[in-house]
């Protein structure tokens, strides 16, 4: 397994060349390349070219740093068919930034629209109809995650979609924000998608359930809102030895191919210390579950 920084919270502070340098610093082996407006922007055509992908992957190599997964998050389920076929565009280009930085594991989200959840899922097969082939050509698998506020946001229903499409090289993202959003309890989310389980995301959040619905109140009340954090591990409410022990029962945490990202993006003004902070604890968790 590999135990990954998210660079997002010093996206203000540092340059996309600088991020390398930055997680060896932070005591970091491997990044997860999140959108940047200078490499992969979120819903737009990725903005790096060949020579700039060339120097961020020398400037890893300086840095002794891996990319372990590379996250676009496009339009590729959405409804307004030419912003779907624009998102396939960009995916190919995606894949291309992705191989050209050694990276063959991809993460993202359905991105789709949870009010048009048939449309949604249509768009997402016909663009899979004409990526998927692209991604086995190029030995990338992709994981995706049921994010809040798209159209299949529930764990073992994201399942379904991803297993409807009958090919190994897609799987699923965990993400532990999301744990109140998924309905479904995560060991069973987890032993769904066993070793089709590739990438989790590593923050705590607060369960929007508790207080009967009351923990947060939007006016007028029956918004159609999602609300979560991304916060250090122990500011939340996900349990974190179920978690743990769950990714050790279905092999996550003994695999060579996985990928744990830290994705804290509440405390800019701290990233630093948390930063490592994430990491000494997620090497504590992993040593008391890991059977390696």
């Amino acid at each position: 397994m590999k135990i990954a920084l998210d660079p997002t919270p010093f996206h203000h502070s540092h340059s996309l060349l600088e991020f390398p340098a930055l997680a060896a610093d932070l005591g970091y082996r491997y990044l997860q390349m999140t959108p940047h407006a200078d490499m992969i922007p979120f819903f737009r055509h990725p903005k790096a070219d060949d020579a700039l992908v060339a120097q961020f992957r020398k400037n890893c190599e300086a840095a002794g740093v891996e990319v372990a997964s590379v996250l676009p998050v496009l339009r590729w389920s959405g409804p307004d068919e030419t912003l779907r076929q624009a998102a396939v565009r960009y995916w190919k280009r995606a894949i291309q930034i992705s191989v050209g930085l050694g990276c063959t594991q991809m993460n993202t989200e359905f991105s789709g629209r949870p009010e048009l959840p048939e449309e949604s899922e249509a768009a997402f097969y016909k663009s899979m109809e004409e990526l998927l082939p692209v991604f086995e050509r190029e030995g990338v698998h992709v994981a995706i995650d049921p994010h809040p506020d798209d159209f299949v946001e529930e764990g073992l229903a994201a399942w379904r979609v991803i297993r409807g499409l009958n090919s190994p090289n897609v799987g699923m993202v965990y993400v532990a924000s999301h744990t109140f959003h998924m309905k479904d309890e995560p060991l069973e989310i987890m032993r769904a998608a066993g070793d089709r389980l590739r990438v989790v995301h590593v923050s705590d959040t607060l369960n929007h359930h508790a207080s009967h619905g009351l923990r947060y109140i939007t006016n007028p009340p029956g918004n159609a809102v999602r609300v979560h954090q991304h916060l250090k591990i122990g500011d939340g409410e996900v349990n974190w030895d179920e978690f743990f022990g769950g990714l050790a029962e279905v092999g996550f945490l003994d695999s060579p191919d996985t990928v744990m990202c830290s994705s804290v993006f509440a405390e800019d003004e701290n990233a630093h210390d948390v930063a490592r902070y994430q990491l000494e604890t997620i090497e504590k968790y992993v040593a008391k579950f890991s059977k390696g």
